[in-house]
């Protein structure tokens, strides 16, 4: 019995002393992989050390204490951590391990840019925390320059090697030190999580806050901006593209793909000085791609000028060409920013909403002060809004010594094809009278070069008539106080037939009168579209007038010009009607001996002024071809043959 306890005792002993010695030698070569790890940084030149390096194997637990790496390129960020933890490591092959979990203390990272000014930044994390975490044991490769392109491409080769369920990050600081110029300050992020991590892509990052005090001065300027930015979440992150776009080798792939699925935020504050304030109710993005081959931003930070000198013109036209090519490689699906707060000394001013769809931008709910009172408008929109295109436009323009051309002018047609204002309210110059838009509304397209070739026009506004014009005068002394103006004005040309036809071209004067005409030109060619002046006035030559109507509704406007006209005359208003009724019919003798058709109009006409409230319609009908340019040469030298072109038909009626 005695040599069998003995036995059990000398078993335990050799059996413990079997699992320490096993520990040990597993904790020896988790030192030798962590070791070789440094010796890598090391033998590149620059200095990396460490502390205490414990493994517990019972839970596979690796520690890793006071980190401090310092790489040998000035370019790239320095490193402390105070202590690593990882449970549950795991290493499948020589080139990658894995952990249940890792914890990061202590966190600082340190990185400065040198280029063209010399930026510092320094981060501290307190606590990093990773679950289900895979990963390379060593650093991919290294950057090749100290570029900010450089380090992105590095940090997103790193970035694309890991995978994880959740990495946490409860405070994050950043220190910017601009070396006395703007830019500098500092981040305060709260709340950092992000969930599912896999080779780079990321289902959902979210973070609670970020307070930001950011410095704004420049010489004899000191300022200073503060804000803060709560509830940002990030849905379906994917660098692939961003990988290619920043390659140095360039990318051929003209497709776009996602980066990401939406964007958003809940709020935004920004104070940026004594009674300056921002407030933003939140934004979403969504559906946003690039386009390898054209975003290139490194190309665009190449091209300014490393001394800081200012951009030749040439420099400016490649810098904005180059830029109109990173916004054609950039495409948003949609995009909303919610109700936006300015407070200034001036006082309150607010937007509801700014709306982006596909090219379709959007501003609602405008509210703003003036110094005669707020200025409010409903609804702004620009149809087709492209920033790549008005860059390049604008770029066209800047020709040093030479004036732009006609052509370049009417370029910014094809930048923008309509425009869209609803619901202004609008103090009328010093007055305490409004000036009122219900609605306008340009639209142009089917471009011939340059030039549409159909265009529609919409206004339905109200304006004060203003005492300061003499054109007015009549309207003030009739009581008119303001005018309601509601124009529709169409025109398109047809390719086929050669016809262009203005139609419906309405004009509605509120309470005074009714215009609508209807006009149309034949055998118009297509060369007449031009910016060109000599071609067009040879092209114009060809076209020929078609049949031309007008139609006048009476609401106010004969009684008015009666009324003036008896003020003029210092006579009654019957006796200024039937004076205004003979002068009519006498100009019209005159013109009934050459065409017999104006006699009906002129009875016309005169039987409008005789009975106000009726509607005067005239048609007039080409008895043969009408060249447009003869018949414009006409009107200005001899009237009555340019209307003795045309059959004459008039009316009126209630």
């Amino acid at each position: 019995m005695k040599r069998i306890l003995i036995g059990l005792v000398v078993g335990a002993v050799l059996a413990a002393g079997g699992w320490f010695g096993f520990n040990l030698y597993v904790q020896n070569r988790a030192t030798a992989e962590v070791e070789a790890v440094f010796a890598q940084i090391r033998s590149g030149g620059g200095k990396a050390s460490h502390g205490k390096i414990g493994f517990e194997l019972a839970t596979r637990t690796l520690t890793v204490e006071d980190i401090k790496v310092e790489p040998a390129q000035a370019q790239l960020a320095t490193l402390k951590v105070a202590k690593i933890t990882a449970v549950g490591v795991r290493q499948p092959d020589e080139a990658r391990f894995s952990a249940d979990s890792i914890e990061a203390s202590g966190v600082e990272v340190g990185f400065t840019s040198t280029e063209r000014i010399t930026v510092k930044a320094n981060y501290k994390l307190p606590q990093i925390t990773a679950r289900d975490f895979s990963g390379p044991t060593r650093a991919e490769g290294t950057p090749v320059t100290g570029s900010i392109m450089d380090m992105y491409r590095f940090i997103l080769a790193q970035y694309a090697n890991i995978s994880a369920s959740e990495i946490a990050v409860p405070t994050l600081e950043v220190n910017v030190d601009a070396g006395g110029n703007a830019g500098g300050g500092d981040y305060v992020y709260s709340g950092v999580s992000i969930q599912n991590v896999n080779r780079g892509k990321i289902e959902t990052a979210k973070m609670d806050r970020v307070a930001l005090t950011v410095d704004l001065t420049q010489p004899g300027r000191p300022a200073k901006m503060t804000g803060e930015l709560s509830g940002l979440a990030i849905y379906e992150f994917d660098p692939t593209a961003v990988r290619a776009a920043l390659d140095p080798q360039g990318s051929n792939d003209d497709n776009f793909h996602r980066i990401y699925r939406r964007i958003s935020v809940n709020s935004y504050v920004v104070t940026a000085a004594p009674g300056m304030r921002m407030q933003v109710d939140g934004f979403t993005f969504d559906d946003i791609a690039i386009r390898p081959s054209k975003f290139r931003p490194a190309e665009i930070i190449a091209l300014v000028p490393a001394d800081g000198s200012i951009p030749t013109p040439a420099q400016s036209r490649d810098m904005i060409e180059k830029v109109a090519d990173l916004f054609d490689g950039f495409q948003i699906g949609k995009a909303e920013i919610g109700r936006q707060t300015a407070e200034t000394p001036q006082g309150t001013g607010r937007l509801d909403a700014v709306k982006y769809d596909q090219d379709r931008i959007t501003l609602e709910g405008l509210d703003i002060p003036m110094p005669q009172g707020q200025f409010k408008m409903d609804r702004f929109a620009l149809k087709s809004f492209s920033v790549a295109n008005l860059m390049r436009w604008a770029a066209s323009l800047q020709t040093p010594g030479r004036p732009p051309s006609p052509d370049q002018m009417v370029g910014l047609f094809r930048v923008l094809q309509g425009a869209e204002i609803k619901g202004v309210v609008s103090p009328y110059k010093t007055t305490r009278q409004l000036f009122t838009i219900d609605t306008i509304s340009l639209n142009w397209g089917e471009f011939v070069g340059p030039i549409p070739s159909k265009v529609n026009l919409v206004v339905k506004m109200v304006a004060p008539t203003d005492p300061a014009n003499p054109a007015l005068q009549p309207l003030i002394v009739a009581g008119v106080d303001k005018l309601a103006i509601d124009l529709d004005l169409g025109a398109a040309w047809t390719e086929s037939s050669g016809a262009f036809a203005l139609a419906p071209a309405t004009l509605d004067l509120g309470n005074l009168a009714r215009l609508q005409t209807r006009v149309a030109l034949v055998n118009v060619p297509r060369g007449l579209f031009t910016t060109d002046p000599a071609q067009a006035m040879g092209q114009a030559a060809l076209v020929e007038t078609g049949a031309l109507e007008a139609s006048l509704r009476d609401g106010g406007v004969v009684d008015l010009v009666v009324a003036q006209f008896a003020r003029m005359q210092n006579v009654s208003r019957d006796a200024a009607r039937s004076a205004i009724v003979a002068m009519i019919r006498a100009q019209g003798e005159k013109i009934a001996g050459t065409n017999s058709d104006a006699r009906g109009a002129v009875d016309a006409l005169a039987g409008f002024v005789e009975a106000p409230g009726q509607t005067l319609t005239i048609k007039l009908t080409p008895r043969a071809k009408v060249p447009l340019m003869q018949l414009m040469q006409l009107s200005q030298t001899d009237p009555q043959s340019a209307l003795a072109q045309f059959r004459i038909e008039a009316s009126t009626g209630l």
